[in-house]
Protein backbone atom coordinates (compact mmCIF):
# COMPACT_ATOMS: atom_id res chain seq x y z
CA UNK A 1 0.00 0.00 0.00
CA UNK A 2 1.44 3.60 -0.83
CA UNK A 3 0.46 6.54 1.31
CA UNK A 4 1.11 9.77 0.89
CA UNK A 5 0.62 12.86 3.43
CA UNK A 6 -3.16 14.75 3.14
CA UNK A 7 -4.80 17.55 5.14
CA UNK A 8 -5.65 16.26 8.52
CA UNK A 9 -9.39 15.18 8.33
CA UNK A 10 -11.00 12.02 9.71
CA UNK A 11 -12.19 11.06 6.36
CA UNK A 12 -12.38 7.02 6.28
CA UNK A 13 -12.68 6.17 9.82
CA UNK A 14 -16.34 5.56 9.83
CA UNK A 15 -17.56 6.33 13.31
CA UNK A 16 -21.00 5.05 15.00
CA UNK A 17 -23.20 7.95 15.46
CA UNK A 18 -25.41 8.49 19.22
CA UNK A 19 -28.59 10.50 20.14
CA UNK A 20 -27.23 12.03 23.43
CA UNK A 21 -30.29 12.89 25.38
CA UNK A 22 -31.05 15.30 28.02
CA UNK A 23 -33.25 16.94 29.79
CA UNK A 24 -34.61 21.06 29.69
CA UNK A 25 -35.09 23.12 32.90
CA UNK A 26 -38.66 22.19 31.97
CA UNK A 27 -38.51 18.46 31.93
CA UNK A 28 -38.63 18.28 28.01
CA UNK A 29 -36.51 15.74 26.26
CA UNK A 30 -34.07 17.16 24.31
CA UNK A 31 -31.97 15.09 21.64
CA UNK A 32 -28.05 15.65 19.88
CA UNK A 33 -27.05 13.69 17.21
CA UNK A 34 -22.96 12.95 17.87
CA UNK A 35 -20.54 11.04 16.80
CA UNK A 36 -17.37 11.79 18.70
CA UNK A 37 -18.25 8.60 20.82
CA UNK A 38 -16.00 6.32 22.52
CA UNK A 39 -14.43 3.94 25.62
CA UNK A 40 -11.97 4.73 28.53
CA UNK A 41 -11.07 2.44 31.36
CA UNK A 42 -11.70 3.84 34.71
CA UNK A 43 -12.14 1.52 37.24
CA UNK A 44 -14.61 -0.53 34.89
CA UNK A 45 -15.59 0.40 31.43
CA UNK A 46 -16.22 4.22 30.81
CA UNK A 47 -17.50 6.61 27.83
CA UNK A 48 -15.37 9.35 26.62
CA UNK A 49 -18.62 11.55 24.66
CA UNK A 50 -16.25 14.86 22.80
CA UNK A 51 -18.81 17.69 21.71
CA UNK A 52 -17.49 20.51 19.34
CA UNK A 53 -18.91 24.01 19.52
CA UNK A 54 -21.21 25.79 21.59
CA UNK A 55 -24.65 23.71 21.36
CA UNK A 56 -27.38 22.77 23.62
CA UNK A 57 -26.49 19.76 24.72
CA UNK A 58 -23.30 20.36 25.94
CA UNK A 59 -24.64 23.59 27.36
CA UNK A 60 -27.57 20.46 29.51
CA UNK A 61 -24.08 18.63 30.00
CA UNK A 62 -22.58 20.65 32.16
CA UNK A 63 -25.39 21.77 33.73
CA UNK A 64 -26.76 18.54 35.01
CA UNK A 65 -23.89 16.22 34.37
CA UNK A 66 -26.38 13.20 33.47
CA UNK A 67 -27.31 12.22 29.70
CA UNK A 68 -28.38 9.38 28.00
CA UNK A 69 -26.30 7.92 24.79
CA UNK A 70 -28.81 6.24 22.43
CA UNK A 71 -27.48 4.11 19.58
CA UNK A 72 -28.67 5.63 16.09
CA UNK A 73 -30.43 2.70 13.54
CA UNK A 74 -31.59 2.82 10.28
CA UNK A 75 -34.69 3.22 11.67
CA UNK A 76 -33.82 6.42 13.51
CA UNK A 77 -31.78 7.97 10.71
CA UNK A 78 -34.60 10.19 9.67
CA UNK A 79 -35.00 11.13 12.78
CA UNK A 80 -31.56 11.72 13.73
CA UNK A 81 -30.29 13.18 10.92
CA UNK A 82 -33.15 16.16 11.78
CA UNK A 83 -32.06 16.50 15.12
CA UNK A 84 -28.75 16.68 14.22
CA UNK A 85 -28.84 19.53 11.49
CA UNK A 86 -31.82 21.62 13.72
CA UNK A 87 -30.04 24.33 16.02
CA UNK A 88 -31.33 23.10 19.89
CA UNK A 89 -31.99 26.38 21.21
CA UNK A 90 -34.34 27.25 18.27
CA UNK A 91 -36.92 25.14 20.03
CA UNK A 92 -37.87 23.40 16.64
CA UNK A 93 -36.65 20.28 17.96
CA UNK A 94 -39.40 20.22 21.09
CA UNK A 95 -42.29 19.71 18.38
CA UNK A 96 -40.85 16.18 17.51
CA UNK A 97 -43.03 13.20 18.80
CA UNK A 98 -40.56 11.14 20.10
CA UNK A 99 -41.07 7.96 21.63
CA UNK A 100 -38.90 8.81 25.07
CA UNK A 101 -39.16 6.77 28.13
CA UNK A 102 -37.51 7.43 31.63
CA UNK A 103 -34.15 5.99 32.05
CA UNK A 104 -33.62 3.05 34.31
CA UNK A 105 -31.41 4.29 36.76
CA UNK A 106 -30.79 7.63 36.08
CA UNK A 107 -32.74 11.01 35.46
CA UNK A 108 -32.23 10.41 31.65
CA UNK A 109 -34.75 10.32 28.68
CA UNK A 110 -33.55 7.75 26.36
CA UNK A 111 -35.21 6.78 22.60
CA UNK A 112 -37.77 3.98 23.16
CA UNK A 113 -36.52 2.84 19.43
CA UNK A 114 -32.35 2.99 19.93
CA UNK A 115 -31.48 -1.08 20.64
CA UNK A 116 -28.77 0.23 22.46
CA UNK A 117 -28.73 3.06 25.40
CA UNK A 118 -25.73 4.13 27.77
CA UNK A 119 -27.10 5.75 31.05
CA UNK A 120 -24.15 8.24 31.68
CA UNK A 121 -22.62 10.81 34.19
CA UNK A 122 -20.09 13.01 33.09
CA UNK A 123 -17.56 13.24 35.96
CA UNK A 124 -14.73 14.97 34.35
CA UNK A 125 -14.41 17.35 31.53
CA UNK A 126 -12.21 19.03 29.82
CA UNK A 127 -12.21 22.24 27.59
CA UNK A 128 -10.75 22.40 23.97
CA UNK A 129 -10.20 25.18 22.01
CA UNK A 130 -13.67 25.02 20.56
CA UNK A 131 -15.26 22.10 22.16
CA UNK A 132 -15.36 19.92 25.32
CA UNK A 133 -14.56 16.05 26.30
CA UNK A 134 -16.56 14.47 28.71
CA UNK A 135 -15.17 11.51 30.97
CA UNK A 136 -18.23 9.62 32.04
CA UNK A 137 -19.34 6.79 34.00
CA UNK A 138 -21.68 4.26 32.79
CA UNK A 139 -24.56 3.59 35.40
CA UNK A 140 -26.45 1.60 33.03
CA UNK A 141 -26.60 -0.01 30.00
CA UNK A 142 -30.61 -0.68 27.83
CA UNK A 143 -29.96 -3.33 25.30
CA UNK A 144 -33.22 -4.84 23.06
CA UNK A 145 -33.86 -8.09 24.02
CA UNK A 146 -32.94 -9.43 20.61
CA UNK A 147 -29.04 -8.57 21.12
CA UNK A 148 -28.96 -10.41 24.35
CA UNK A 149 -30.17 -13.71 22.23
CA UNK A 150 -27.26 -15.58 22.28
CA UNK A 151 -28.48 -18.29 19.66
CA UNK A 152 -28.21 -16.01 17.22
CA UNK A 153 -24.71 -14.86 15.50
CA UNK A 154 -22.91 -11.14 16.72
CA UNK A 155 -23.24 -10.43 12.70
CA UNK A 156 -27.07 -10.96 12.53
CA UNK A 157 -27.63 -9.41 15.79
CA UNK A 158 -26.29 -6.52 14.28
CA UNK A 159 -27.29 -6.96 11.04
CA UNK A 160 -30.59 -7.03 12.87
CA UNK A 161 -30.46 -3.74 14.88
CA UNK A 162 -28.56 -1.93 11.30
CA UNK A 163 -26.37 0.67 13.45
CA UNK A 164 -25.51 3.83 11.25
CA UNK A 165 -21.64 5.37 10.81
CA UNK A 166 -20.49 8.16 8.96
CA UNK A 167 -17.44 9.69 7.27
CA UNK A 168 -16.73 12.10 5.24
CA UNK A 169 -20.05 14.08 5.73
CA UNK A 170 -22.32 10.86 4.49
CA UNK A 171 -24.19 8.29 6.13
CA UNK A 172 -23.17 4.50 5.70
CA UNK A 173 -24.93 1.32 6.74
CA UNK A 174 -23.22 -1.20 8.62
CA UNK A 175 -22.88 -2.93 5.14
CA UNK A 176 -21.15 -0.51 4.20
CA UNK A 177 -23.56 1.08 1.26
CA UNK A 178 -24.38 4.75 1.63
CA UNK A 179 -27.73 6.41 2.89
CA UNK A 180 -26.77 9.72 1.66
CA UNK A 181 -25.10 13.03 2.69
CA UNK A 182 -25.94 14.56 6.34
CA UNK A 183 -29.09 16.77 6.19
CA UNK A 184 -30.56 13.76 3.67
CA UNK A 185 -32.35 11.61 5.47
CA UNK A 186 -34.33 13.87 7.25
CA UNK A 187 -36.36 14.53 4.67
CA UNK A 188 -38.13 10.99 5.06
CA UNK A 189 -39.22 11.78 8.37
CA UNK A 190 -42.43 9.82 8.93
CA UNK A 191 -45.71 11.26 9.34
CA UNK A 192 -45.23 14.39 6.63
CA UNK A 193 -43.59 15.60 10.08
CA UNK A 194 -42.88 19.33 8.23
CA UNK A 195 -38.72 20.19 8.63
CA UNK A 196 -38.92 23.38 7.73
Amino acid sequence: MSKKSATITNDFCPQTLFLYGTYMSDGKANFGLFCWFSYCYDKGLGVMAAIGGEKLTRDRIRETKFFSANLVTEKLLPLADHLGNTEGYDGKKAALPLAVEEGHVLHVPTLKDSPVTFELEAVRSMETNGGEVFLCKIHNLLMDESLLDDHKSIEERIRGIAPVRTTCMTYFGWNGHSLGPLGWAQRRLPGGISIE
